[in-house]
């Protein structure tokens, strides 16, 4: 991912912190020759290692992932930002917060390994529901995915806020996304103040 000085963060902390809030993704990876994306939820390793997930057995993008170099892409709150909204000359632009994880990638259909995985999924997302749903499903579902490991080599994160504008512009920038209604992206912005 091309990332400019200005928009790169290298924090450690912060990237797994952005990783784990915005999980749901596109595992990139080379099928018959042609590049192919799946879009999946992942889980971060507790040792920050892997990212892990399951896919349809009948996806063929299964077939050709083990040992493939792979990419993650993960975006955050994005919006339109105009040059109306600065105080000096601008263009049209985008603000937005992506991160790129690379890796080699195992696959694995163990039953023990994908129900944890599942479980581990529906943990995560269901514990924001006063009446979490709680796994319960035939065992022999489970034949119907196929589970991937992305043990990770490199992660690229950047975060495109307007650090290039002067702080005035920014903080109009900041207003008018709050107004559009981009509150996420707007608080990014406001975090990410320098």
């Amino acid at each position: 991912m091309y990332i400019p000085r200005h928009f790169a963060v290298s924090d450690q902390d912060e990237m797994f912190a952005f990783i784990e809030a915005n999980a749901f993704g596109q595992l990139i990876s080379s099928v018959a020759g042609r590049p192919f994306s799946t879009h999946l939820p992942f889980l971060l390793s507790e040792d920050r290692a892997s990212c892990i997930g399951h896919l349809a057995r009948q996806n063929p993008q299964h077939r050709e992932l083990a040992g493939q170099q792979v990419l993650l892409s993960l975006q955050g709150p994005h919006d339109y930002v105009s040059p109306s909204w600065y105080d000096s000359p601008g263009v049209p632009t985008w603000n937005y917060q992506a991160v790129h994880i690379y890796g080699q990638c195992r696959v694995f259909t163990d039953h023990e390994q994908l129900k944890a995985v599942v479980d581990s999924l529906t943990a995560k997302y269901e514990s924001a529901f006063a009446e979490a749903w709680s796994p319960t499903y035939k065992a022999s579902m489970l034949d119907a995915i196929v589970g991937v490991e992305v043990t990770v080599s490199e992660i690229q994160c950047k975060y495109k806020l307007s650090q290039n504008r002067s702080q005035q512009d920014r903080r109009r920038v900041i207003d008018e996304l709050e107004k559009r209604g981009s509150n996420a992206l707007a608080a990014a912005m406001r975090r990410n103040e320098p």
